[in-house]
């Protein structure tokens, strides 16, 4: 989609994000990353409103993050302890942020809003050379799906109430790899368009893309809960480690 830039996710959904975008796994997601971490300095990519680090904080981990949307983070700074992550505005692709941290993660399939594979590349590469030497980096995605779409296009009801309801169409290119979103929110105050594209990559591809900014796949599950990955799971977190020198 054109004009959609790093700060637009957030100028879309900033208002009402935590409501309408919880995907009921903050607990587990939290726990589980800080079972990683064990200790040490964690950068979140696309921070947001603070969801996973803000809890991580109250934990006692020194946190930071990067976050294209500047209203995102006024929404993170109104939270408790929102005033004490350091945050810097810009394209987590780029991952410019000073210093060096022992564990990054991105979780939320949020590695897929990089519009291209070169940009997806870009943030494994950078995140590298902000880890230390035998840290981490975590990331959750879906597991691309295509049998919902037929001539490469699909709507669906994502949400449903008494007074509103929320359909998503959505159109495939798979020469890109990408999707095209667009949520139209019905309701008694109106119409409200929310567009979402995704550029979709497959686990190997995610490994290829680790493999060459120079980290390894130490651990995949199926899920937080540490399911195990297969043929029919519908999501993954994956954990890529810097080997020690």
């Amino acid at each position: 989609m054109k004009d959609f830039g790093p700060e637009t996710f957030g100028e879309l959904n900033a208002e009402g994000y935590d409501v309408f975008h919880d995907p009921g796994t903050t607990e587990i997601s939290v726990e589980r990353i800080a079972e990683v971490a064990r200790s040490g300095r964690i950068l979140e990519l696309a921070i947001g409103t603070g969801r996973i680090a803000l809890p991580l904080l109250n934990k006692g981990f020194e946190v930071a993050g990067i976050e294209g949307s500047p209203l995102m983070v006024d929404k993170l700074r109104e939270k408790p302890g929102g005033d004490r992550i350091d945050v810097v505005i810009g394209d987590f692709a780029d991952v410019e942020i000073d210093g060096t941290y022992d564990h990054v993660c991105l979780v939320f399939n949020t590695l897929f809003n990089l519009p291209s594979q070169d940009a997806q590349i870009r943030c494994f590469m950078n995140t590298a050379k902000r880890l230390k030497s035998g840290g981490t980096f975590l990331v959750e995605t879906f597991v691309p799906d295509l049998s919902a779409f037929k001539d490469h296009q699909r709507v669906s009801t994502r949400k449903l109430g008494r007074g509103f309801v929320v359909i998503e169409a959505g159109v495939h290119d798979p020469v890109r790899q990408t999707f095209e979103f667009q949520r139209i929110h019905f309701s008694d105050a109106g119409t409200r368009l929310v567009p979402l594209p995704m550029r979709y990559a497959f686990p190997p591809e995610m490994d290829l893309m680790a493999q060459l900014a120079g980290l390894k796949l130490r651990d995949r599950w199926g899920g937080w809960n540490k399911e195990p990955f297969t043929a029919d799971s519908r999501m993954h977190v994956s954990v890529y480690e810097k080997p020690a020198v």
